[in-house]
């Protein structure tokens, strides 16, 4: 008789940002910024790694892959933001919040296991350099490419599955400034508990094991650089990973931050924002500026088309 009376919420109201009433204008420009150089960024990084045969290498395709993966993820969440802090729109329907759920946290896992990815084509590159181009095959390449999208989609349905199986017929504001499983849990009606335990479970599962994966093969990176007698030889191994390495270290850090540390703090959605944004942002320009091939494609780019100008 209990479920009869109940009345379920069609949609949600994002609060974001929206008790710091005089700073929603600098905050919206803030992010309008970001999210044009996010992008800006990613796409140059991409145009560049397909348009210069000297970056055609499983190594770019990665990094490629990944700021393709990041520009979905900022663009899957800061377009809500910008209407909502300029206009006010903070509604979204219920199909429209879980559908955000299910891709941003994808995305985000997608995100993680791309770094594991990488840290593995490294790792075989600088260990077994004599062999590395026929493990690393175009194929085997594809499918590593393909495999965190997989893992993405897997971690996440099971979590997101009971989540919106829960009854939600109370309040339906969401403190944070995008749907997300914890702030969605503190609002269903139903026993939250199996659902939590499940979310805090692929967070884990999201996180922490590529992290931990990441780690074990810096660490043996890190063991056969050592052995490396020439001071020469061991700059060059260490420079093929130092832009991935602290990508890497950015990336773990602000996400298990968000997601591995216990929720329910007032400053969940500003730390958020780190993770959100402030990574993605820096991801293309450590890329750019930490990396002499991309740097040289660059230089090569810019000097094609001065000389092409000039004619």
């Amino acid at each position: 008789m209990d479920k009869v009376n109940k009345t379920s919420v069609e949609g949600f109201i994002l609060l974001a940002f929206s008790d710091l009433h005089q700073l929603q204008i600098p905050l919206f420009c803030a992010m309008l910024l970001i999210y044009i150089t996010c992008v800006s960024g990613d796409l140059s990084v991409i145009f560049l790694v397909r348009t210069e045969p000297s970056l055609h290498t499983p190594m770019y395709i990665f990094i490629s892959t990944l700021a393709a993966t990041e520009m979905m993820f900022v663009t899957s969440i800061i377009p809500n933001l910008l209407a909502n802090l300029i206009a006010g729109k903070n509604r979204i329907s219920f199909i429209g919040c879980f559908t955000q759920l299910f891709v941003t946290d994808t995305l985000g896992t997608a995100q993680c296991y791309f770094l594991a990815v990488m840290a593995f084509d490294r790792n075989l590159a600088i260990s077994n350099p004599l062999h590395y181009s026929s493990i690393m095959t175009q194929t085997l390449c594809v499918q590593l490419a393909i495999l965190p999208w997989i893992v993405g989609i897997i971690t996440v349905a099971i979590p997101f599955i009971f989540t919106v199986m829960l009854d939600f017929c109370g309040s339906n504001e969401v403190n944070h400034f995008f749907c997300d499983f914890a702030p969605l849990h503190s609002l269903a009606c139903s026993d939250p508990f199996i659902a939590q335990v499940l979310a805090n479970s692929g967070a884990l599962f999201a996180v922490a094991l590529p992290f931990i994966i990441t780690v074990g093969f810096y660490i043996h990176i890190i063991i056969i650089i050592a052995k490396i007698n020439s001071a020469e030889s061991k700059q060059k191994a260490f420079s093929t990973c130092s832009s991935h390495l602290t990508v890497a270290g950015l990336d773990y850090l602000t996400s298990i931050t968000v997601y591995v540390v216990p929720k329910g703090s007032r400053y969940d959605r500003y730390l958020a924002l780190i993770f959100t944004f402030i990574t993605p942002l820096l991801n293309p320009f450590i890329y750019t500026f930490r990396n002499k091939d991309v740097k040289r494609a660059l230089f090569k780019s810019r000097r094609l088309k001065l000389c092409q100008g000039s004619f």
